[in-house]
């Protein structure tokens, strides 16, 4: 008689398990995820027909090495319909960014774009960057690529137009004019030197520049300027002439204006070496507003036209699409992705990939572009792959480090202490991975560089084994340097083995003897103290870490240190908002005042009821 049990089936996995669940999918529109044995998700997609979709990948051949990979991963899948393609591509793009599966092409960028805002919230409109939400009373323009051109047409429009940029309370502040006036950049309306109607047509003017009207600006200010001189008003016609030479100087040092094209943005993507660049061009106003470079990640094998697609749908996630798009390449579904824009633009967005014309050549500009900046890139990224291998290999380390972790602290005799961790990786510095710590620990004494390692650590690593446990994501490091010698070293090897991570390589950095930069000592647990040779290059790179490092820390614990000095009392009090604040200073004329206050004379501040007055005297005076 046998008594062993029938073996047990294999769960299935790969194109066999997506077979399986094609049997009993239907031709809805949707989205699917694959999953693999741990349940992460590997791949979002989106589906016109799920059933047709999904069953190109339950072939057992046929596939890049890429999706073949990926299918072999496979070890459940997930679905949702939606009533639309449409839908499904909104619904895939939200998952994708949520959570970034691995085998997904993923824009890498978390930065908002500035816009120019003229403020309306004020009789004397101020103009200024902005950037986020759109909250604030007034007229936007952009978006611009980056702050540095933000700012260059701010000072092409103060020296135009002389319009104000401080802020309302230096506005209401001021007794006489400010520089900017002094060197014609204002036109003081702070001091009366011009009133409300004249200053609301110079600010008619700088939106008309903006909207790409800057022809009809300068002829009617010639013909303000020939009035002026027959009217021998020879100084407001001088002011004029020089309003018209700004103007005219602006309009020539402008980079790319196309005449034919008034609003659009454009886009094109170089693919080389596995790796896709993708360069972004704003037009505005028949004006060049800048151009951004983006490095979507990929694996190597996708066409050009699904990733085309996959950037336009995340790049506009949180952007309002200009009227016109101008692509290098076509997407997989043109119909699909212009109806999803146009739905997010609230209005008709055409997307197009031109041929001739003054459109196809933005287009082979911006794809100059995108190819030069994908070379540098490529060049930089094997200079840095060179440094990481050395570095492996003059430490002895398991892997070529893909994610170095740099900390340092930062204090001034333990006022304002604050941790600083910068990451570095093939690709260079990977600044939006930088983090900063604000030491709270009251058990930490002033200066304990110790427990303020012990609580930068803790708050990092705490944080990484609740996300992710099992170390699926990127966000590991594969190793940690720290700026200090062996006990420092020991210090951070018994903190990370109280947490259970020992695994991960430790280096530390301590000067030599004479501190002299190029004789550093590398300390490593259970290890002698060791030097590179001084034209080591791994040594300049380690220096490089390092001092990032510091100059994070410092800048951060600066910052702090600020917003410390420049603290009001007032604003740790429950109730008093911006508002009672500014009528209790104008009422008493410092915090200090305020806080010295007796209850009647705090209720006979304007604004203040009987139990704010209350609030705001237990607060300074909790002894009653």
């Amino acid at each position: 008689m046998d008594d062993t049990a029938p073996p047990t089936e294999a769960p299935l996995t790969g194109h066999r398990l997506i077979a399986d669940y094609c049997r009993r999918l239907d031709s809805s529109p949707g989205v699917y995820r694959m999953l693999d044995a741990q349940g992460a998700v590997l791949y979002v997609g989106k589906a016109r027909n799920l059933k047709a979709r999904v069953s190109n990948y339950a072939r057992p051949s046929g596939h890049s090495g890429r999706i073949a990979r990926m299918i072999r991963e496979t070890a459940s899948m997930m679905f949702l319909t939606t009533r639309t393609e449409t839908e499904a591509l909104l619904l895939e793009q939200n998952l994708i960014k949520q959570l970034k599966p691995r085998y997904n092409v993923l824009l890498r960028d978390d930065k908002s774009f500035p816009n120019i805002l003229v403020s309306k919230a004020h009789p004397f409109p101020q103009i200024k960057k902005h950037r986020g939400a759109k909250s604030e009373k007034g007229d936007y323009y952009g978006p611009f690529a980056s702050a540095g051109a933000v700012n260059r047409t701010l000072n092409q429009l103060q020296r135009v137009f002389l319009l104000r940029s401080c802020t309302d309370a230096t506005f209401s502040s001021r007794t006489r004019p400010c520089l900017l006036h002094q060197i014609k950049r204002c036109s003081a309306p702070c001091v009366g030197r011009i009133d409300q109607d004249a200053y609301a047509e110079l600010v008619a003017d700088a939106e008309r520049f903006l909207q790409g009207r800057s022809t009809a600006v300068q002829a009617r200010l010639g013909a303000e300027m020939a009035e002026a001189a027959q009217a021998m008003e020879y100084e407001r016609a001088a002011a004029l002439r020089d309003r018209i030479k700004a103007l005219t100087a602006v309009q020539s040092v402008q980079a790319i204006n196309p005449k034919g094209v008034a609003e659009a943005d454009v886009v094109a993507l170089h693919m080389e070496a596995g790796q896709a660049c993708v360069q972004v061009f704003f037009i505005r106003g028949n004006q060049s507003w800048g151009n951004r470079d983006f490095y979507p990640r990929t694996g190597g094998s996708e066409s050009a036209e699904e990733i085309m697609q996959a950037f336009l749908a995340q790049f506009y996630d949180d952007k309002v699409p200009p009227r016109l798009i101008l692509l290098s390449h076509g997407t997989e579904d043109a119909d699909l992705m212009a109806r999803l824009l146009s739905d997010r633009a609230g209005r008709r967005v055409a997307v197009g990939v031109p041929q001739r014309g003054e459109k196809a050549a933005l287009v082979a500009n911006a794809l100059r572009n995108a190819r030069e900046s994908l070379a540098r890139r490529l060049a930089e990224s094997a200079t840095q792959r060179r440094l990481l291998e050395g570095l492996a290999e003059a430490f002895d380390l398991p892997v070529v480090p893909r994610r170095i972790e740099v900390y340092d602290n930062s204090h001034i005799q333990g006022a304002a202490p604050v941790g600083g961790m910068i990451v570095a990786g093939p690709e260079g510095w990977m600044k939006s991975q930088y983090r900063k710590f604000n030491i709270k620990g009251t058990e930490i004494t002033p200066g304990d560089d110790f427990g303020m390692m012990r609580e930068v650590l803790t708050r990092r690593f705490s944080h990484l084994l609740k996300e992710d446990p099992d170390r699926q994501s990127d966000a590991w490091p594969d190793l940690l340097l720290i700026d200090g010698g062996a006990g420092q070293v020991s210090a951070v090897a018994g903190i990370m083995a109280e947490m259970g991570v020992e695994d991960i390589p430790l280096i530390g950095v301590a000067k030599g003897e004479d501190r002299d930069h190029g004789k550093e000592e590398f300390h490593r647990p259970g290890q002698r103290p060791r030097a590179l040779p001084m034209n080591d290059p791994v040594l300049y790179f380690i220096q490089r870490l390092r001092d990032e490092a510091h100059r994070w820390a410092i800048g951060t614990h600066r910052a702090r240190r600020t917003k410390q000095a420049m603290a009001n009392p007032l604003d740790e009090i429950a109730g008093v908002g911006a508002t009672r604040k500014r009528a209790l200073l104008a009422h008493f004329g410092s915090a200090k005042a305020v806080a010295r206050a007796g209850l009647e004379d705090l209720q006979a501040a304007p604004g203040i009821s009987a139990a704010m007055a209350r609030t705001i005297h237990d607060h300074f005076h909790p002894e009653g």
